[in-house]
């Protein structure tokens, strides 16, 4: 492995090989660009050097960068608000990163824990640092061909999210956004033709995909090495609080806390994603149907947490106010979950307004003013886009 001092890294350089810190983190992959703040971690963590087998070469150019990004992901869809690029591209290699685990997984090909520990030490900084952009690319991001990659990076998003509202230690925090990562990896090894079945399922191809947690136990404990505390995620997420769950029907606090932050994060994330069988659901009608559990699949303390980090109108829903005017929710308050910060992106006179440039409105102080329902993303962008 050679040395390179971190003086030398330049933003933009580009490696023929992984590049890691201290020989086993992984720092950037081989081919991906390093990012100036990237570098600047590594300053704050008292790194000297990192290490990689491969050497220095030229990073594509933007326009190439662009065009490869376009074609494995389209951009963001009209009816959500154009983020920071930098978020939706650190969301992009999330997504991308993912993809190559669960491609390798699929292929039973041999994957590195510790590449999958780079993501999720990535995640949980992105969540800390952008997680008003990061809910809103769940709610509205529209990216075709990596379903599942997606689906897992969102679930961990949403874990992460839950557990730091739970004031979880650190390292349970990255064990849980580990074990969303992996959740459903067993249905890697499944026949497509199930999983992706329209129609109803027999019996017996029911008890098949009742079956994926062990596939994605097996996988996460024997093939990729991960102790008991992230296994236990992956084997109990569909696990009930009223003990109806499978595969082994345990319930209430006897099922892995991690396991049950997981399971309201994934059931969410199904609801707003478009899945082959059916059409998205908005994020407000979404989070209507968790509070409906009433005990029985979920955790009310996990439900509580979930709704104070995320609003009854999470992040990057559209909404219409009492007086006609539409915006997008920015920020939520766990002690006020109904009155939101918002930003206008259709004022009352229907004058329509480009990102971020109409009024920014805390509905907690402006009394006049309250949602009067939630609007479909693509209603608004049929009307005005």
């Amino acid at each position: 492995m050679n040395k390179v001092p971190i003086t030398k890294l330049k933003e933009g350089d580009v490696f023929t090989e992984a590049v890691y810190i201290e020989g086993e983190s992984i720092f950037v992959p081989a081919g991906v660009a390093v990012k100036k703040k990237d570098i600047e971690r590594l300053y704050s963590w008292g790194i000297d050097f990192v290490e990689t087998a491969g050497t220095l070469t030229a990073p594509k150019p933007k326009k190439v960068q662009a065009a490869a990004a376009s074609k494995k992901a389209s951009a963001i869809s009209p009816s959500a608000v154009q983020e920071v690029k930098g978020a939706y591209r650190d969301y992009l290699e999330l997504i991308e990163r993912m993809n190559e685990v669960c491609e390798n997984i699929a292929s039973s090909i041999s994957v590195e824990a510790r590449s999958i520990d780079n993501i999720s030490g990535r995640l949980l900084q992105a969540v800390r640092d952008q997680r008003q952009s990061f809910v809103g690319f769940i709610l509205g991001a529209d990216i075709k061909g990596f379903d599942m990659a997606k689906s897992l990076v969102n679930s961990a998003i949403l874990s992460a999210m839950i557990a730091l509202e739970m004031q979880l230690p650190n390292h349970r925090i990255l064990q849980i956004i580990t074990g969303a990562l992996l959740h459903d990896v067993g249905m890697l090894r499944m026949p497509k033709d199930i999983v992706e079945k329209r129609g109803g399922l027999s019996d017996a191809e029911l008890q098949r995909i009742k079956s994926h947690p062990l596939y994605t136990y097996k996988i996460v404990n024997k093939e990729l090495l991960y102790p008991e505390d992230v296994g236990l995620i992956v084997l109990q997420h569909h696990e009930r609080w009223d003990g109806e769950g499978y595969p082994r029907r345990i319930a209430g606090t006897a099922i892995d806390v991690g396991a049950r932050i997981v399971s309201v994060a994934d059931a969410f994330e199904a609801m707003v994603s478009q899945k082959p069988y059916r059409n998205s659901m908005m994020g407000y009608q979404a989070m209507k149907n968790l509070l409906s559990d009433n005990l029985r699949r979920f955790d009310p303390d996990v439900i509580k947490a979930f709704i104070q980090t995320m609003g009854i109108y999470p992040i990057g829903s559209i909404i219409l106010l009492n007086n006609g005017a539409m915006a997008k929710v920015e920020n939520v308050k766990a002690t006020a979950p109904l009155r939101p910060t918002i930003r206008i992106l259709v004022d009352k006179d229907g004058k329509v307004f480009k990102q971020d440039d109409g009024e920014l409105i805390d509905l907690l102080a402006e009394k006049s003013l309250f949602i009067a329902r939630a609007v479909d993303p693509k209603e608004m962008a049929d009307k005005y886009v």
